[in-house]
């Protein structure tokens, strides 16, 4: 498709001025009416987050989402830039992003008032339309908003010429929407700075007779701790924000196995089942629950992730020592995630020095909990027959599943048992076996029809 390359050209296009807001507003209603996906890739956030986000965005206001660590903010804050035009002018060569139609830099207006219908444009996609800045204590008004520019003043251009200025992440952004991620960990002089852009939508640098008029949508991220007058946050800056959005962790399990899956990495070169899938889900809920974790700190949704991916890789360890053929995980595998993800989460302060065992038990709990929800009621007397006279099965991490299988000999109703986890068409191999039957061994241990022995990495079953 033709791009008009000058000023006459985008005329004769019929291309309209809309400011980033209004293009927001009008793209977010035709996805509305169209029933279209408005945020992909955002969970559990339908009914709850989401409709507060878009009356925010249809209001054209500016806005901070407010939610503990992991939640998702900065996810859905990239996600708004899908609501924008996918492709807008600017003049070209631009430091801001100046519409032709309407340029406010002192460089543009000069170009503007010598080429006229020649004024050269060029054309942005709107990922290039999003700036991004993590605050932290030693973010400077420069960083942010501009400075002058020692190197243009060694060039001979005098120290009040407003082309002199170094423009900061937020002019550059003009035109689009810019994402203040920890807005509380900014100084407060640095917080100051941000006023003008939020009310009077436009820029000072270091007393330079200078005003820009920014285009620009602002998105805030925080934590609801800090976000207070009691906290780290000016009451001016809190005060010019449109918006105060709560997110939330997934409420359901089903929102919590959604995340992993669409998250975690696809090409580790493990088979998870479902079952476990669920394990974890339950295990991170149960540890966002505890009393014993720091619940201002929250557990972040990266735990459940990274707890896949590590029980995942287990097996693929296994896999590559032993020789299998295709690598699948197995309970075993998630005793890795306890020492692994021990860092990933705050707990009390009188908890300390009892992180490993906290988390083991919650583990079980998951075990437990996923159990009775996929074999409850089932009978799995053909499996608890194996140890009638004094029997014993040894499994481990190093443990083939092959050689797991002989071990236990054949089971009747393991298809039946296999289904009920989930295991349908195409997943008879013998690491899928394994699997099932080493769950159902650690279901059964926890509901105390069988003890367990755990030495150097091998776990015994017997009755």
């Amino acid at each position: 498709m033709h791009q008009p390359r000058n000023l006459r050209e985008l005329r004769e296009s019929g291309h309209v001025h809309r400011t980033v807001k209004a293009e927001v507003r009008e793209n977010l209603l035709a996805k509305l009416r169209a029933g279209e996906p408005r945020f992909p890739g955002i969970v559990g956030f339908d009914d709850s987050v989401l409709p507060h986000l878009e009356r925010a965005l249809l209001a054209g206001h500016d806005l901070v989402l407010l939610g503990e660590r992991g939640q998702g903010k900065t996810r859905l804050i990239r996600t708004v830039t899908g609501l924008l035009d996918e492709w807008t002018p600017v003049v070209e060569g631009c430091e801001i992003n100046d519409h032709p139609y309407a340029p406010v830099c002192t460089r543009c207006q000069a170009l503007a008032r010598e080429q006229g219908d020649e004024l050269p444009v060029e054309w942005k996609h709107r990922d290039e339309r999003y700036g991004e800045k993590l605050a932290t204590p030693d973010t400077s008004v420069g960083d942010l908003i501009g400075d002058v520019d020692p190197i243009k003043i060694a060039e001979g251009r005098t120290l009040g010429d407003p082309e002199t200025v170094h423009y900061g992440l937020v002019p550059r952004t003009n035109r689009g929407v810019f994402s203040v991620n920890e807005l509380p960990d900014l100084a407060e002089r640095i917080q100051v700075s941000l006023l003008n852009v939020l009310e009077e939508r436009d820029i000072q640098v270091r007393g330079y007779n200078l005003r820009l008029p920014l285009d620009i949508l602002l998105i805030a991220s925080a934590n609801p701790e800090d976000y207070t007058n009691r906290g780290r946050i000016i009451t001016p800056l809190k005060d010019r924000f449109g918006a105060e959005i709560r997110t939330h962790y997934p409420l359901t399990v089903e929102d919590e196995l959604t995340l992993i899956r669409q998250e975690s990495m696809p090409d580790i070169g493990a088979d998870m089942p479902e079952h476990l899938l669920e394990v974890i889900a339950r295990f991170t809920r149960l540890v966002r629950e505890s009393t014993a974790v720091d619940a201002r700190s929250g557990v972040s949704a990266r735990f459940s992730i990274a707890a896949a991916e590590t029980a995942s890789a287990s097996a693929v360890r296994r896999a590559a020592i032993t020789g299998e053929e295709q690598a699948v995980t197995r309970v075993i595998d998630l005793a890795s995630v306890v020492h692994s993800l021990r860092g990933k989460v705050e707990f009390e302060v009188s908890e300390e020095g009892r992180e490993t065992e906290i988390l083991a038990h919650l583990l079980r709990r998951a075990t437990a909990e996923t159990f009775r929800s996929r074999l409850g009621g089932m009978d799995l007397s053909p499996l608890t027959d194996k140890f009638a006279e004094g029997n014993q099965v040894e499994s481990g991490e190093l443990i083939p599943a092959g050689e797991l299988l002989h071990r236990i000999g054949p089971v009747a109703g393991l298809a039946k048992v296999m289904s009920r986890l989930g295991m349908g068409a195409g997943e008879e191999s013998p690491g899928h076996a394994a699997a099932a039957l080493e769950f159902a061994l650690e279901g059964l241990y926890l509901m105390r029809r069988l003890s367990k022995e755990d030495l150097d990495g091998v776990t015994v079953y017997r009755t």
